[in-house]
Formats: structure tokens, sequence, C-alpha cells
């Protein structure tokens, strides 16, 4: 009886070496103390950092009560942080009904930079998010759900409805018929140029509305946006025509959300209303919609701040984890006793992703939760965040931070010069982000590889609401996950060129 060994190509005896090629990897990175040192320093600084600006942070507001601490965030029927202040001219519809009325002028003031320092520079105009419309809403109670029908300063005409929702319309900004339904818990808005023929901008259904809800006519202007802050606007609109279904009872009048003065009865920009004949002319400030960053508390992505710094470290250990072996010869060839330099390069690649990830999720899974504390510990109003959102945020930093070390060992691969590999990804990743936070060439977070940052932002950006061009206003230029996509597309590009290169010299 004989016995025979079964026949290995040399490509299965490398795949089955893999796994040990992986340890053996670890092991070289976990016996060097300044590896697993760079990887300490990356969570202490991004700890640090975040940690010192949530416990340093404080906010405080003035109210008819005085100055203090800001209130918490008006939350809406989601639970994002909204503002809701306007003026409204209602009635109240019992069961079904409509509202008809056209918004036959549309004019505002803006404050703009003073040209005098002191003197307040108050121009004729209208803001791009100026609205003036039809609302529908189950009370006068703020954060409740609505729907509403709108022209605006320069994006048409919308529907929009629960703050968060935005349905566009047609494209005017002259004169405009405008008709709101309602058909139990069915909101539908109409458009027409005529007042003959409508078009539909959209439906929505507000469950649990009551059987009297409030229908009238609004309107609202956000502040003007320069300087990273908000300033006064208000819109003033004029209505005719106005016919109602279901409701014929006298007007009411409510400027709703308005605040008052430090004395405690002056309001702080009041809207109202002036009846000419069959108009009305109503003019209003605030907004109904998702809030600002500043205007909806501070937000989690915050305490992240230190984390492109905190990236710094993981770049220098990814970029020496190769360059240190490449200097004694050890990746670039292949001799017979040693794997195959493509593997070796992947099994790196492995190793230090996984590392970078832990120390990612370390740093992230500290800091948020920690660094949240602080700040409503200190009386500061928070954006409202999910436990969802939240996880996302501290996975999602780690994700980052695996795959900017991937790319900075990618990117050694290639350039084979350590200082010109740790140069060239802070340059990629870190440095675009600082720009952004200051406010600088925001658009390199949507090409370069900082636009993985995008991932930790804690509250959407809405494209009805204007925010400024910076980090520090929750200014992102991608989605979470598409900022995400983009930095692990570059991390496999380089990968796979540096592979590609490798496999040529072996």
């Amino acid at each position: 009886m004989s016995s025979s060994t079964p026949y290995r190509s040399s490509q299965q005896a490398e795949q089955d070496r893999f796994p040990q090629l992986l340890y053996a990897e670890w092991t070289r990175f976990r016996t060097v103390r300044g590896w697993a040192l760079a990887m300490a320093a990356s969570v202490l600084v991004t700890v640090s950092l975040g940690l010192l600006i949530a416990g340093s942070a404080r906010s405080t507001c003035v109210t008819g009560k005085g100055e203090g601490p800001c209130p918490a965030p008006l939350v809406g029927p989601d639970g994002t942080a909204v503002r809701d202040k306007y003026y409204f001219v209602h009635q109240p519809l019992k069961g079904n009904g409509s509202i008809t009325a056209r918004v036959s002028d549309l004019t505002g003031q803006v404050r703009l930079p003073d040209a005098v320092p002191g003197v307040r520079n108050v121009k004729e105009g209208v803001v791009p998010w100026a609205k003036a419309g039809l609302l529908v809403r189950q009370s006068l109670r703020q954060g409740t759900p609505y729907a509403a029908v709108m022209l605006t300063g320069a994006h048409g005409v919308r529907m929009q409805y629960n703050f968060t929702h935005d349905v566009p319309g047609g494209p005017h900004n002259g004169p405009q018929w405008l008709r709101l339904t309602r058909s139990g818990d069915t909101i539908t808005g109409y458009e027409s140029d005529d007042g003959k023929t409508w078009t539909e901008v959209g439906t929505v259904k507000l469950t649990g509305l009551p059987e009297t809800v409030q229908i009238g006519l609004f309107a609202t202007s956000p502040g003007a946006l320069w300087d990273m802050a908000r300033a006064f606007a208000q819109v003033t609109a004029t209505f005719d025509q106005i016919t109602l279904q279901g409701a014929n009872g006298s007007w009411r009048r409510d400027d709703v959300g308005v605040v008052m003065e430090s004395d405690g009865k002056t309001p702080h920009h009041p809207g109202g209303v002036v009846e000419s004949g069959d108009k009305l002319i109503v003019t209003g400030g605030g907004d109904i919609g998702p809030a600002s960053s500043v205007e909806g508390g501070m937000r989690a992505d915050l305490t992240l701040i230190g984390g492109a710094v905190g990236l710094i470290p993981v770049l220098v250990a990814a970029v020496t984890f190769f360059t240190a072996e490449h200097r004694r010869g050890l990746i670039g060839t292949s001799p017979p006793a040693e794997p195959h330099p493509v593997r070796r390069l992947a099994a790196k690649a492995t190793v230090i992703g996984a590392v970078a990830f832990v120390a990612g999720v370390v740093a992230s899974g500290v800091v948020v939760p920690v660094g949240l504390a602080l700040l409503r510990a200190n009386q500061n109003p928070v954006q409202p965040i999910t436990l969802g959102t939240e996880l996302r945020v501290i996975v999602g930093y780690a994700a980052l931070t695996a795959a900017a070390a991937v790319l900075a060992l990618s990117v050694a691969a290639l350039v084979k010069r350590g200082i010109v590999a740790v140069g060239l990804t802070i340059a990629l990743v870190v440095v675009p982000y600082l720009l952004a936070t200051s406010g600088m060439a925001p658009w390199l977070l949507a090409i370069t590889p900082a636009a993985g940052f995008a991932i930790t932002q804690s509250v959407p950006t809405f494209s009805h609401v204007d925010v400024g061009p910076s980090l520090l206003g929750g200014y992102y230029p991608l989605p979470p996950w598409a900022g995400l996509t983009t930095t692990c597309g570059y991390a496999a590009l380089a990968l796979g060129a540096a592979i590609a290169v490798h496999r040529r010299k072996a």
C-alpha cells in the first residue's frame, strides 16, 4: 500500500500563508514601540482637543428675563431642532376646506454689513428663503405639524411641511396664485399663474390632525447671512383675491414665536398686518424650518474638531510602517523564503487599517459622549442627536481614520520616501479640513480625501436653509456616506496603484 501527498500549487500555498503573514505583520507592528505610541498619541490628541473645546464652551442669551443660559432647542415632529417664528393671519377650520389667495407683491428689508461702524445699514430687499403664502397647522404651539405652500424670495414656489421637508414648485418670482386644501389628514398645495389653471405642487399626510386646525396667510424671513452670522431681515407680502371654504369667521392675528427685548415688554422685530380694502399686507420675520447650527444649539461633531490633528500621528505611523522595511529591502523583491511583495503590502494595509480603526473608535467613542455631557453640564443648548446618529459619527470617524491610514501606507509604497509621503497625506487629508474649518476653500471637502470628515456631521444640511461655508457653521459639501466613500475611493485607488507597481517589480 502506498501513500501520496496531494499536489498544492505555489499560488494555493501563498493563499494559505496569508493569515500567517497577517499575524507576522501585526506582531511586527505591536513590537515597535514608536508605532504603538503614535496610535496612543492620536487618541490623546483627539480626545484632549475635543474635551478642551467642549469644556470651555459657554453660551448665553438675552431674553425678557435678562441674560442667562440659552433655552433648549425647539424640536419638531421628527426630533430635529427647528425654528418656528412667523406672522400668521388665520381662522379656525373645522373639518375639510381650503384657502386660496394671490401673492401680488413681495418686498422686504435686509440688514447689510455696516458701512459706518455703529450705524445700522438696512436696505430694501428680500433674502432668497423669505417665505409668504398659505399655512395650515395643528395649532399655534411652536414645533407642531404643519403644511404650507408659499412664494419665496429667490426659490420660486415651494411646498414645505413639518420643517424638514421641501417640495419645489414652479420657478416663479412674480405675482402668483396659491391654494391649500385639507381633506382629513391630507393637505395639498397648488399654484397658478392666472387663478384658473392650477398645478399641484405637492400632497402630504399629516397624521393625527385634529378636527379643528388653523388655516390662513403667513409671512416670515430668515436673517441675511454674512460673515458666518445672521442679521436682521423681514418680508412683507401683499395678499389679495382671498377666498376660504369651510371657514368664515373673523381673522385672528398672531406673531408666533416673537421674543421680547430685555425689558420683557417690547417685541423684538415684531411682525404685523395691514388691511387695505380686500388686501391683507402681512409682514413677518424668522423662519419655519430646520434651525441652523447657531440657532439650534451646539453640534456633536464639534467634539471631533481635533480629529484632523489627531490623524497626523496615524499618518506618520502608516508611512513608517512601510518605509522601515523598504529601507531594509524586505519589500520590493521576493527572495525564495520571503512572501510575495504584493501579499506583504496587502497584509500591511490590512493591519494598519485595522489598528487605525480601533484607535479611531477609542478616540471618538470617548470624546463624543463625554464632550456632549460637558456641553450640557455647562448649560449649553445642544442639537438633538439620536443614538443611531451618534453611533454613525463614532464608527464613521474610525472608518475615516482607517481609510486615511491605508492611503498613507499606499502613498509611501508609491513614492518610497517617508518625508514626502507624510507631507503628501497631510496635505490631502488634514490641510483641507483645517482650511474649511476657517471658512476657506470648503469645496476642497468635496474633491480631496478630506471629504470623509462629512461622515462626522451630526446634523444634516438641508437644501432649504442657507448656511455659511464653514465647518463651524455645520457646512459640508457632501452627505455623510458620500464623503466617506470619496476617502475610501482614494485609499483604494492608491493601494491598487501601489500593488500594480510592486507586481511589475516582483
